[in-house]
């Protein structure tokens, strides 16, 4: 995004600067002098530019934060966020800020490159790799380890220094902003997410898996995303640390369930709580036990979707009793495709808000 500086800016300069010294720029310094303010107007005035957006979220710092000494836990965190900075200074990403536990780093800032998405897939798969080897140190030195999930989209923001003369900042806008911190929720941890759009960009250099359909908290459409496996011509391949078949969500949803005995369903209805869910399977509560490896009918309501799932059979593959309660695992043995795909809509829609 170039912008020219204006005649009466550059004036006022020549005017301040021969005032000051009592010489006036020569032709040369006068060049540099007008490629600094284009350079400078380039990041300062707040126009649609299109970027590419990295998204890396640090995984498991409360772990590290409540076992270890303060000293300890800064030093660890500081350690991690260093080798993070490295990697993103050696593809020549910028840093935009790091909060809560998620680092925005921006390619194609103050102006976009034709290598934009290349640096930014090379720079997600090493950050995996560099997390990798910390990983190996905190083993060593016996600390919890770190994950990072990392999501990455290209799309137009609106870019620039946004404020006033009292106080001003650079600020990157927009619902490509927002559809980038999503990508990088729904990642597991050691996985690297792309947009539809990163990958029409970069397939040709980029391994990725088929896509995927994602419901992402406030999208009305899901959206198509691909996980970045390897990056063929520079023999990079992401280091995949956590190979669950699907997210787990917390949930609080009230569930009847029913054994299945000889194939038939009988009439007692047993009342319990489902305490969390994926696409697979789910974890319920109840105050009277469930066998293990009993069958079980299911009936639960996904309030946030308007949904009642009903008629779900699962077996029960874990059994642990606390207290009065018994809290039991259950996969899912049989399920109608529409009402798996709500279960996998109401697991997207809630991994957002974690």
């Amino acid at each position: 995004m170039h912008t020219e500086p204006s005649p009466d800016t550059f004036q006022a300069l020549q005017t301040l600067i021969e005032r000051s010294t009592g010489t006036r720029l020569g032709a040369d310094v006068q060049a540099e002098m007008r490629a600094l303010l284009r350079e400078h107007s380039a990041v300062n005035v707040p126009g649609p530019s299109e970027m590419t957006l990295l998204v890396a979220g640090v995984r498991g710092l409360p772990d590290l934060l409540a076992i270890q000494p303060q000293d300890a836990a800064v030093a660890a965190i500081n350690r991690c966020l260093l080798r993070l900075a490295e990697v993103v200074a050696k593809h020549r990403g910028s840093i935009h800020h790091f909060a809560r536990d998620a680092l925005l780093v921006l390619f194609g800032a103050p102006e976009a490159g034709a290598d934009d998405v290349e640096r930014a897939v090379l720079c997600a798969v090493e950050l995996q790799m560099v997390m990798r080897d910390l990983n190996q140190e905190h083993l060593n030195e016996r600390l919890p380890p770190l994950f990072l999930g990392v999501g990455v989209h290209t799309g137009t923001v609106m870019a620039g220094r946004f404020g006033s003369p009292v106080y001003s900042e650079f600020m990157v806008l927009g619902d490509e902003v927002e559809l980038a911190s999503r990508i990088q929720a729904f990642s597991l941890r050691g996985q690297v997410l792309i947009s539809d759009a990163t990958y029409q960009r970069c397939w040709g250099m980029a391994s990725a898996s088929a896509p995927m359909q994602v419901y992402l908290k406030g999208r009305p459409r899901p959206e198509s995303l691909r996980e970045l496996v390897a990056v063929p011509s520079r023999k990079l391949k992401v280091p995949r640390q956590e190979f669950r078949r699907s997210h787990r969500v917390d949930a609080r949803l009230v569930c009847e369930c029913r054994r299945v005995q000889d194939g038939i369903v009988t009439p007692e209805r047993l009342p319990g709580t489902v305490r969390d869910i994926g696409y697979h399977g789910l974890l319920v509560t109840t105050l009277e036990p469930l066998p293990l490896h009993a069958e079980v009918r299911l009936d639960f309501d996904l309030a946030l979707i308007d949904y009642r799932a009903t008629d779900v059979y699962a077996r029960v593959i874990t059994v642990k009793q606390e207290g009065g309660e018994c809290t039991a695992g259950l996969e899912f043995t049989s399920i109608s495709p529409e009402c798996s795909a709500k279960v996998q809509m109401f697991v997207q829609v809630l991994v957002g808000t974690r």
